[in-house]
């Protein structure tokens, strides 16, 4: 899990730069692989994760389905509000394609059609709770399986536990690959990727963007510089997530020498 480290030093490296705050109250940036954290602002602060609890089904969803298992999509799955990947009922789709419209534009349908390829919404959202608390992800409680919120089943999660849930989600090698492909095809049409920071930030490996009115902005994302690797976690925010979080990522490499 995500751990807390000793405190940052008040004569910072030379070249280091200042660490930002806002448009997210709540925060975390913290080292990938050794999981100790280099600064965080209300990390175990309690938000609405919108989707950005998406990796997580992502992960129940390798640890039971192939990529290429497959299903065809039906009305159900695309009565939802959206994000949506755009499927349509009676189209064949593998798993690894509904992954890609979850993990790369938030695909709200292909999140439900996932979750009835598990056997239905109510035994997928409690593999998801299962699955976070497996790795570390105690202060998550997962209610939809796309992380849309409605009136008695709001989840929840914090900066903590989405830096938790990226850095175990990163150890499947196709979710790995699949938050860093710019594009993917699925029958008939090409998706791209939402998150920003691909193009914005060199060095990123990941992320996962999130709204709703409930949570906000969302947003969790991991990237590299040389041999070290940081995820930045942020949450609750009402503006650029992105340009904060690539102050947080520079802010971070700072701080090794």
């Amino acid at each position: 899990m995500i751990v807390a480290g000793a405190p940052v030093a008040s004569a910072e490296p030379a070249g280091a730069v200042a660490l930002p705050d806002g448009p997210a109250p709540a925060w975390l940036v913290a080292d990938l692989d050794s999981g100790r954290i280099l600064a965080s602002k209300d990390p175990y602060a309690q938000h609405a994760p919108a989707s950005t609890i998406k990796p997580l089904l992502a992960m129940v969803v390798l640890d039971h389905l192939r990529p290429d298992n497959f299903a065809r999509a039906n009305e159900s799955h695309t009565e939802v509000e959206c994000s949506c990947v755009g499927l349509k009922p009676g189209q064949a789709y593998t798993t690894r394609q509904l992954l890609e419209g979850l993990l790369m534009v938030s695909g709200n349908d292909a999140a439900n059609m996932l979750a009835d390829m598990l056997g239905g919404q109510r035994v997928a959202v409690a593999a998801m709770n299962r699955k976070a608390a497996a790795v570390g992800a105690r202060g998550t409680k997962a209610s939809s399986p796309s992380g849309l919120d409605g009136p008695g089943w709001e989840s929840t999660t914090t900066p903590h536990d989405l830096a938790v849930i990226l850095r175990a989600a990163l150890r499947y090698p196709l979710i790995a690959q699949i938050m860093r492909q710019q594009s993917a095809q699925l029958p008939g049409k090409t998706i791209t990727n939402q998150n920003e920071l691909l193009t914005r930030y060199p060095g990123t490996i990941a992320g996962k963007t999130g709204f709703t009115n409930l949570a906000r902005n969302t947003f969790v994302a991991a990237a590299q510089r040389g041999n070290r690797r940081l995820v930045v976690a942020q949450m609750y925010g009402t503006g650029d997530l992105y340009g904060q979080a690539i102050g947080l990522f520079d802010w971070g490499f700072s701080q090794y020498p």
